[in-house]
């Protein structure tokens, strides 16, 4: 019961923001918050619990993006439907991304996967229908939720929150199948999964499909939300380590990890816009590879392992204290 409080209080005051929440300004904040979280969460399938660190990710990122917002464009289909046709287009595409990259192992691997987005990035920079480097404006002419175009920010952040809870719903079927027991055995022991019979590649190509299906959601909400795009808003490395530091920051492999970490990084990223404005481009990289040799040193587990190693050493604290004080109650009582 107490595992659970902190989850529902936080629910809780996500549904209840909209109602002491009235700045405009505010409102963005609270919706990139939940953004990058649904991203964190995502990758946290393939990177947390499969152990397989991509930082290619902004790929299923920006085809799920361009896929929405060129069947509005060209052909006049429903954003709802280009939704799920971009998450298909980024699944189908993971297929590939993982017969080549799941090859390699370690840093090769996540030096692969930055190859393969690279490459996906000059693609769309060079295609003259998606736009090129121009990029593509999404058309206002329809507006309500059948057409996913709103005039203020609130529609955006319930749609944000009710993506991020069904990515949450999705890493917590995961953790408790019985594909969690086999992503964390592929993670910690693949020698000793293997010589069990568990398909390594099958099970992290899995993993992958899972992970860039719902990354492709992701990108197709940022699109109707900022009603542009272009190859450098949705498919940059940068994008690609942010949605790895999320939820590396906030705890690996944790369920509500991502979370934390979209909070304190996102929370960071606007300071210091609203601090240096124009002249603090490349700030938010600066920042990241602070964060990331911070936590390789000092908190390897982030900000949950960090917290549940304080609440265990006060219970040993307190448990210290309670055994030597029988004795001396004991001796009292005598």
């Amino acid at each position: 019961m107490k595992k659970n409080l902190l989850p529902l209080a936080g629910l809780l005051a996500l549904l209840a923001l909209p109602l002491v929440v009235d700045n405009v300004s505010h409102m963005n904040l609270a919706i990139l918050v939940l953004m990058a979280a649904q991203l964190g969460v995502a990758w946290n399938i393939v990177g947390g619990y499969a152990g397989q660190v991509s930082l290619g990710h902004a790929a299923f990122y920006g085809l799920g993006a361009y896929t929405s917002t060129i069947l509005l464009v060209k052909f006049g289909v429903n954003p709802w439907i280009g939704v799920f046709c971009g998450g298909g287009l980024a699944a189908a595409l993971s297929l590939g991304f993982g017969w080549s990259c799941f090859r390699l192992k370690g840093h090769y691997f996540a030096m692969a996967t930055i190859a393969v987005a690279e490459l996906v990035q000059i693609f769309f920079t060079e295609w003259e229908f998606g736009g090129a480097a121009v990029g593509l404006y999404v058309p206002t002419a329809h507006t309500g939720w059948l057409w996913m175009n709103f005039a203020t920010k609130l529609p955006y952040y319930w749609l944000a929150l009710g993506l991020l809870l069904i990515t949450l719903a999705v890493n917590w079927w995961v953790e408790r199948s019985y594909l969690g027991y086999y992503f964390r055995a592929i993670k910690d022991e693949p020698d000793a999964a293997r010589s069990i019979g568990v398909n390594i590649a099958r099970y992290k190509q899995i993993a992958l499909v899972l992970s860039a299906f719902l990354t492709a959601l992701g990108g197709s909400l940022y699109a109707q939300k900022e009603l542009y795009i272009d190859p450098n808003s949705v498919l940059s490395t940068a994008l690609s380590i942010k949605m790895a530091l999320v939820s590396i920051l906030g705890g690996v492999g944790t369920l509500l990890g991502p979370v934390i970490g979209s909070v304190v990084l996102t929370s960071i990223e606007e300071f210091t816009r609203i601090l240096f404005g124009g002249s603090g481009r490349g700030t938010d990289t600066i920042i990241y590879a602070a964060l990331i040799i911070v936590i390789a040193v000092f908190y390897p587990s982030g900000i949950i392992g960090w917290w549940r190693n304080m609440i265990r050493r006060r219970a040993d604290r307190g448990s210290q204290r309670t055994s030597e004080a029988a004795p001396t109650a004991a001796v009292e009582a005598k």
